[in-house]
């Protein structure tokens, strides 16, 4: 595990986060769940190129994203199996605490929608539509409701 890995799980684990990125000084740090602070940063100013990340959960999708930012190791309590085979075929680092077959949703009665929508994918750029594309989706099912 890098320094930065240690900080950012430091991070995560004492401030209540849900995701940490540390590349040397410069730190970013959510509490939102899911894949949005992911996309935020992808869609940011800064680059993260080989920073490293402590994130609550990493599905499929996540590690997708993960590749798109160029970054070099990834902890968490939590990985699928999916997620650390993306990892390692982007060239990052999977550090997991306990690996699953799959992420579940939020609901606890079945998959993770985003790891579901990125299944038969192995681009990362397609894995970027389908994760933009699946979020539209439950938010528009959400405001339905």
């Amino acid at each position: 595990m890098t320094s930065d890995t240690a900080h950012a799980k430091e991070l995560l684990e004492t401030h209540d986060l849900t995701l940490a990125l540390c590349c040397g000084e410069t730190i970013a740090t959510s509490h939102e769940r899911g894949v949005a602070p992911l996309l935020a940063l992808l869609e940011g100013d800064v680059s993260w190129e080989g920073a490293s990340a402590a994130d609550k959960v990493v599905g499929a999708g996540a590690a997708f994203l993960y590749c798109l930012l160029g970054v070099r190791e990834v902890w968490a309590p939590i990985m699928s199996r999916r997620a650390v085979e993306v990892l390692r075929r982007g060239s990052i680092n999977p550090i997991a605490e306990q690996e699953v077959d799959a992420i579940v949703n939020r609901a606890g009665d079945g998959p993770c929608p985003i790891e579901s929508a990125v299944t038969d994918i192995d681009d990362p750029q397609e894995a970027l539509v389908a994760v933009r594309q699946k979020l539209a989706d439950l938010r528009r099912s959400t405001r339905t409701q």
